[in-house]
Parts: structure tokens; sequence; C-alpha cells
């Protein structure tokens, strides 16, 4: 029986405001390696603590990849990342599907890579924060998905693999991270470009996968 779902944020319950922010990152610092490399590197520099201001937490970022640390290129990447919090939107079929598994006493638990002051902002901006009955957010914990935030939210809520599900939309760090920590994972992927085998296109059909909609 399902007694807890864990949702990521971004591209999951909310659409970024502006395009990746991480590949504009990429770009910006105009780093020589892989993406997939840098971005994991990225998620160890800036979302597994908490920084005193932006400012400090991209100097942190530009001398991780060796990149210079000019403050055109700072507020640059404050801007890009500021942006996208700002002009964040809820998908549609958001606020509704939370709302309709909270009323079948099913744990809503937030679990996110994040830098710190990123995801909070969105969660007030839309009256969010009492729609979850747990919020783990990588900056507060030191841990990513993929390095035991899960297991710390499993444990957190006195709850096995086998009690939850797992929403993201990013096979390498919500479905890796979650089937890891031995939880079935489900890929949103609401343009149908993917394969994977438990895949949905909107929030909505996870009310089918807990019992049917209300």
């Amino acid at each position: 029986m399902v007694k807890a779902i864990f949702f990521d944020f971004w591209g999951t319950l909310a659409e970024n405001g502006t395009y990746s922010p991480m590949k504009q990152t990429y770009n910006i610092l105009r780093v020589r390696m892989p993406f997939g490399e840098f971005a994991e590197k990225l998620e160890n520099t800036l979302m597994t603590k908490p920084f005193e201001d932006q400012a400090t937490a991209f100097t942190e970022v530009c001398k991780t990849f060796n990149a210079t640390t000019h403050p055109v290129v700072i507020d640059k990447l404050i801007g890009v990342w500021n942006k996208n919090k700002l002009l964040a939107k809820l998908y549609p079929e958001t606020i509704d599907t939370l709302k309709a598994l909270k009323e079948k006493k099913i744990k809503i638990i937030l679990v996110s890579n994040a830098p710190s002051n990123s995801v909070e902002p969105v969660l007030e901006k839309f009256e969010m924060n009492d729609l979850f009955d747990g919020i783990f957010l990588s900056h507060q914990h030191g841990k990513l998905k993929t390095t035991g935030l899960f297991e710390i939210a499993l444990k957190k809520h006195k709850l096995k693999p086998e009690q939850a599900l797992s929403i993201g939309d990013s096979m390498e760090t919500d479905i890796k991270g979650a089937e890891a920590a031995g939880i079935k994972a489900y890929l949103i992927d609401r343009k149908g470009r993917r394969e994977y085998e438990n895949k949905i296109s909107s929030l909505t059909e996870i009310l089918d996968l807990v019992g049917g909609k209300k």
C-alpha cells in the first residue's frame, strides 16, 4: 500500500522561470567537460550546503570549475538563477493533484536538489508549504538525491521504501536516486520524448496509481 509520494520540484511540480539555469551556467562558465559531469559537480558545490549570499555561492562555483570570478560573471549567474525563481509557475494540475492526494491521506513529501533560497520563495509565493507533510532540500541536509536525500526522508517519516512512490522528470537524479533507495520511481515526461518503464505524462495520472481519482 502506498503511504507516501515523493515529489521532485523543478520540471515536476513547477516550471522553470527561464531556460535551464544549469545549462545556462554551463555556457556562461564555458566549461570544457561533458554536461553530465558538470551537472553532478555543480550540484555538489552549489546544492549541498547553505551559503551566506548568492555572490558567495557563485564565487565558489566559479572556483570549482577554474572559471573567472569577475563581478560581471557572478552577476550574470545570479541573474539567471533569480529569474528562474521569480518567473517560475506551477503546472496547471499541480495544486489540484496535491490536494486530491491529501484527501486520500497519502503523505506528500518534497525532495529536491536545490541551492539556498531557490525553492523556498516559490513555495511561499504559491502558498504550497501546507500541502506538504515534509520538505527535504539538499542544501539543508548536505545530501543530494543520489547520495542519501531519499533515505533521510524515508527515515524521518518512518517509511519503508516499498511504501512510497517517487515522481520526477530527471533520469539522472530523480529516477536513479529513488531506485538506489529502493523506491519505485515514475518519470514524468510531458512531451513523450523519453523511454522508461514507469512513465506518466501528467500529474493527474498519479491518482490512478494510488487507487483512482477522487
